[in-house]
């Protein structure tokens, strides 16, 4: 392999290589899919239904028994 080929392939590999990045893309990913369960968790807590589940929990937990 001559030498300027050995140089790009030595340094295609050292580019591959490198993980600079890859935390940020992570941190991305979770925040992504954070943002994703807290739309879903809007949607479900509109609901008429779980609002008055939550609400009878709530006034249950609320209530004092003699």
């Amino acid at each position: 392999m001559p030498h300027s080929t050995r140089a790009r392939a030595r340094a295609l590999l050292n580019r591959l290589a490198d993980d600079e990045g890859a935390a940020t893309a992570e941190y991305a990913i979770a925040t992504m899919a954070a943002v994703g369960f807290a739309g879903l968790l809007v949607v479900i807590m509109k609901s008429d239904e779980v609002r008055g589940i939550l609400t009878d929990l709530v006034r249950r937990a609320l209530t004092v028994d003699g």
